[in-house]
């Protein structure tokens, strides 16, 4: 039986999307077998991430409505042995999904595949609570601003509300200047303010842009600061 992994992020623009498909793509590497689900309905992100927005014919919303058989939607990136990508559907939903379309859905990878990635939409609306429907545990994506901290906030409140109790926060975007300068919150201070336990901290790095760019999964490439800062965060999440 696998494990279900809910990515989420209180507000846009924290590399949630990022952290979920390398996150994936580091369990991967260890020969799991993995699929990503690209739950941002109307807002179809996760195929560019792996360069594979060519290859899309069915979505998830196809699955969840029925349209389409599960393998039908699932995009191999043939860069690993197991890692599968299911887009999001470029429309909305209509209301038609409910939380037991996707409950279902994950019971069925789980039989089959050792981790599911859901990459939740933004914030706290009827798109987390879709997403999260399933899920095991959950990764919280933020950034060291304090807008981004108390939605975060938010978010771990709701996700508690929706039953998650195994949750962690990954600190993203993070200039080691402007915490000791005192020109953005401190580790210590963020720590006080989420109670989830802190998984890593990911600096802000001009190369990660590029990757997702190119398409490319930065931890691909190995012996890098970054992949191996993404093992040890992975590893925490996985040991914890």
């Amino acid at each position: 039986m696998g494990k279900v992994f809910l990515i989420a992020s209180g507000k846009g623009g924290t590399g949630k999307t990022m952290f979920a498909a390398n996150f994936g793509a580091t369990l991967a590497k260890r020969g799991n077998s993995v699929v990503i689900l690209d739950l941002d309905l109307g807002l179809r992100n996760l195929d560019l991430y792996f360069g594979l927005e060519n290859n899309v014919v069915y979505d998830v919303y196809d699955v969840l409505t029925g349209v389409c058989r599960i393998k039908q939607a699932l995009i191999k990136d043939k860069r690993f042995e197991e890692l599968y990508v299911m887009a999001a559907s470029p429309s909305r939903d209509d209301g038609t999904l409910t939380p037991l379309h996707m409950q279902v859905l994950c019971e069925k990878l789980k039989n089959t595949y050792d981790y599911v990635i859901i990459d939740a939409p933004s914030g706290i609306d009827d798109g987390l609570v879709l997403s999260a429907a399933g899920t095991d545990e959950a990764i919280i994506v933020t950034m060291p601003e304090y807008s981004a901290l108390r939605d975060a906030d938010t978010l771990d409140r709701e996700l508690l509300k929706l039953g998650i109790k195994n949750r962690y926060v990954v600190l993203n975007k993070v200039i080691a200047e402007m915490m000791s300068s005192g020109f953005a919150p401190r580790l210590r201070e963020i720590t006080t303010i989420m109670r989830p336990p802190l998984a890593g901290v990911i600096q802000f790095d001009e190369n990660i842009q590029i990757s997702t760019n190119l398409g490319v999964p930065i931890v691909l490439k190995d012996g890098t600061y970054i992949q191996e800062n993404f093992d040890k965060i992975t590893d925490r999440i996985l040991n914890a």
